[in-house]
């Protein structure tokens, strides 16, 4: 077979290419000019021994860091091999093994072709990003087929792995640069529109060619006025009060006077953001610059602003299935997120009809932002990405002149993230939510994402705005969310997303979808704060949406219930357990952290891995019972506080022999040992102030503020059951957290399963199975 048939099919490929025939791109056969990439393959030989090159390279004058590798081989059944690196006989082995020793300094999209006739040929195209271990392969590219070069960059620049990537460096160069900034000496208030205003000047064609030649007062100058001119769309009112907050840069000390410190800002903007922009186009980049910025500023704070995460926003777009036929309002604007992410999709289902884009953009978001900063930002965030003409309302959302003209739109979903209530003359969230709702035409969806506690108000202010809410919308869904979820806005907020059908008063028994979806895929890192650094979001994402789409129920993770002002509306109140998940590892795990902290604390002298008994005991759940933890008749537990002791108060006792519990998952919840008790031992303890953890109490302790007693109500209790129990009492804890505690009250309604005998609780089983785990002979 030959070869260089198999290479021929791609070369006439390229060479008919309109980038290769507009001289955009260089294609380089079995060698390179390019010294960098010389240097990376000089041990890339496909024997393991010296340089070796790929059958074809090729780069793109307009994407200096990115490259595309082929590699050929005349034989089909050479295509990959089962290894993974036979490289010198299978095309995918060998254009993987060139793409891993290149994605050191560039991006690299890797073709493997094999076979000698164009019409049965097997081609497979794999993208390996700049500084990973692994190529990965996008769904976009199918197998067997082949792409222009344009096709292949744009599957490249959309694709989720090269946007994570982007994104962090992205957020890495946030902090990059708030610290230049701070060097400078501009305000964090100020350091966004900064941003912004180099942006927008960018854009203009005359600014971007001359900008490096002008001297500082005069550049400072030129900056501030191509911005004016850029926003001549707003009105009158609105420019003028937007140029004053942008007024700074003509008068900073800095900015306006220092050789070369405003003209190096516009550079590294033009080159780090400017970029990123235009290559995942309706993402609120600036968002997260201002998230940065204001972490170090106070000015934020009082105004109880929290910007939502990206992915955040167009999950709200996904829920109200936007197209290019909605009329989005955000009556709580911020820097413009989620009218961003609502504009991405509108564009992209209008399929490249420009009269429709134009439309989209003309009339179809509605935006409403109090703060003249952020209104300013939110401004040149809509015209950054592409919308010179949003109805943007500088103004209260109460205020009756806009709330008029923003019904002249008809807008037909609503989204906001309203101000948090900090202070206690602040505006109710309800009330944003309201004031939404109210704007939208009957029938739409109106989505909010508000604190939890106020899904849980049963009294006072909240409950009548409830009560209002109700009377005249209904309550479509809502999903708890993550406790971290704004912890890039230094906010530790628990928050839920709210769903309402406007002007649809509530049906006395409609069922209420609720889901938990509180586990986002999202960690943190210290550097870099919260994002989803292992790819799981879409995963989760698909999963929310298909079963709140079918209004899917699932133990311990969703349920439908009908409910009135005066109940939570929050998925943890009444979902079921999911008992399923119970394993013998779960109660082992139990034990053996019980018998750890009787090391650790001296309570005994070693640990042993060895259980009482070896008798196999099955974990069986169909014989299981549920029981209410306080019930009216047969209770397993009163339910009771203890007395409660400041750790200053307990330390006045002196060092002991009795231990101080506390609201801690660690160590059995205890924090020390004092020569005081004021309760009995043999007891379970819940901590009600933060994710409800239950332990076994088995000696006479005090306890600090929040520690919940369970003082059991049978004779058979002992420290097997109780271990039984505290393992399944600790399924409860996905239902709490700082915003929905484990409090007196709802302990003592909790029903959990147990094994049953005779319709009681079979203690002799629970006992002799804890028996026959490991570790039960250290307890």
């Amino acid at each position: 077979m030959n070869e260089r048939i198999t290479e021929s099919f791609f070369r006439n490929l390229v060479m008919e290419d309109d980038l290769y025939t507009s001289g955009l791109v260089t294609l380089e056969e079995q060698k390179s000019s390019n010294p960098k990439i010389n240097k990376l393959l000089v041990n890339a030989s496909k024997s393991g021994m010296g340089q070796g090159y790929p059958e074809f390279i090729i780069s793109f004058d307009y994407e200096p860091e990115l490259l595309m590798v082929v590699e050929c081989k005349a034989d089909k059944r050479k295509h990959e091999s089962t290894t993974g690196d036979n490289y010198k006989d299978y095309s995918v082995d060998g254009v993987k093994l060139y793409a891993s020793f290149l994605s050191k300094e560039f991006d690299v999209i890797a073709v493997a072709i094999s076979g000698t006739d164009f019409n049965d040929l097997r081609v497979s195209t794999y993208i390996h990003l700049k500084g990973t271990a692994l190529a990965h392969k996008n769904s976009d590219f199918k197998e067997d087929s082949f792409y222009t070069l344009d096709e292949y960059i744009d599957v490249l620049k959309k694709d989720e792995k090269k946007f994570n990537q982007d994104y962090n460096n992205l957020l890495s160069y946030t902090k990059e640069l708030n610290e230049h900034l701070h060097g400078l000496k501009i305000p964090e208030s100020d350091r966004s529109l900064l941003i912004s205003g180099c942006l927008i000047a960018l854009n203009d064609r005359a600014f971007y060619s001359s900008y490096k030649y002008h001297e500082p007062k005069e550049l400072a100058m030129n900056l501030f006025n191509t911005i004016k001119s850029k926003l001549e769309f707003l009105q009158k009112d609105n420019i003028e009060e937007i140029m004053v907050t942008y007024g700074f840069i003509k008068t900073h000390v800095v900015l306006s006077r220092q050789k070369d410190k405003l003209k190096e800002i516009i550079e590294r903007i033009d080159l780090r953001i400017n970029s990123f922009i235009k290559t995942h186009k309706y993402f609120d980049a600036l968002g997260q610059f201002y998230i940065e910025f204001l972490r170090y500023a106070n000015s934020d704070k009082g105004l109880g602003i929290v910007l939502t995460p990206p992915h955040i926003t167009e999950l709200f777009s996904d829920i109200a299935k936007v197209n290019s036929n909605s009329v989005v309002l955000d009556n709580c604007t911020g820097t413009g997120g989620f009218l961003i992410s609502a504009m991405n999709r509108m564009v992209k289902d209008a399929g490249g009809d420009k009269t429709k884009e134009a439309k989209i953009k003309k009339n179809q978001l509605i935006g409403i932002e109090f703060s003249d900063k952020i209104f300013a930002l939110t401004c040149s965030n809509m015209y950054i990405h592409g919308d010179g003409r949003s109805n943007l309302f500088h103004g209260s959302c109460f205020d009756r002149n806009i709330i008029e003209q923003v019904k002249k739109f008809k807008p037909n979903v609503g989204f906001l993230n309203p101000p948090y209530k900090d202070l206690k003359d602040d505006i109710e969230e309800f009330q944003f939510i309201i004031n939404n709702l109210e704007l939208l035409e009957k029938g739409s969806l109106c989505i909010a994402i508000i604190p939890m506690s106020c899904a849980l108000a049963d009294r006072g202010e909240r409950l009548f705005l409830k009560e209002k809410i109700l009377k005249n919308n209904t309550l479509d869904a809502v999903f708890s969310m993550p406790i971290e979820l704004f912890h890039n806005s230094k906010v530790s907020v628990n928050t839920c997303i709210m769903v309402f059908r406007a002007k649809e008063p509530h049906p006395k028994h409609f069922k209420t979808y609720f889901a938990d979806w509180k586990n986002d895929g999202f960690t943190k890192r210290k550097t870099l704060g919260r994002n989803d650094y292992d790819g799981l979001w879409e995963q989760k994402r698909k999963k929310w949406l298909s079963m709140y789409f079918n209004r899917d129920e699932e133990a311990g993770f969703s349920i439908k219930q009908s409910v009135t002002p005066a109940d939570e509306w929050c998925a943890e109140a009444y979902m079921e357990t999911d008992y399923s998940v119970l394993e013998k590892s779960d109660f082992e795990d139990t034990v053996k952290k019980y018998a750890i902290f009787k090391l650790r604390n001296n309570l005994v002298e070693e640990v042993l891995s060895k259980p009482i008994h070896n008798n196999f005991i099955e974990l069986d759940l169909t014989s299981w019972e549920e029981f209410e933890i306080e019930g009216v008749d047969n209770s397993l537990f009163n339910v009771t506080g203890s007395q409660s002791f400041t750790k200053t108060e307990i330390k006045e006792y002196g060092e002991g022999k009795f231990p101080y519990v506390v609201t801690s998952s660690e160590n059995n919840g205890i924090e020390g040992f004092y020569n005081h008790f004021t309760e009995n031992g043999n007891i379970l303890t819940i901590d009600s102030a933060t994710v409800g953890s239950c332990f076994y109490q088995e000696f006479n302790f005090s306890a600090s503020d929040h520690v919940e007693k369970l003082i059991p109500c049978f004779k058979e209790f002992n420290k097997y059951s109780a271990l039984f129990i505290v393992a399944v009492i600790n399924l409860e804890q996905i239902r709490y957290g700082y915003g929905r505690k484990f409090a007196q009250k709802r302990i003592k309604t909790t029903k959990i399963k147990l094994p049953s005998k005779n319709g009681m609780p079979d203690f002799e089983y629970m006992e002799n199975y804890i028996k026959s785990l490991n570790y039960s002979k250290s307890i």
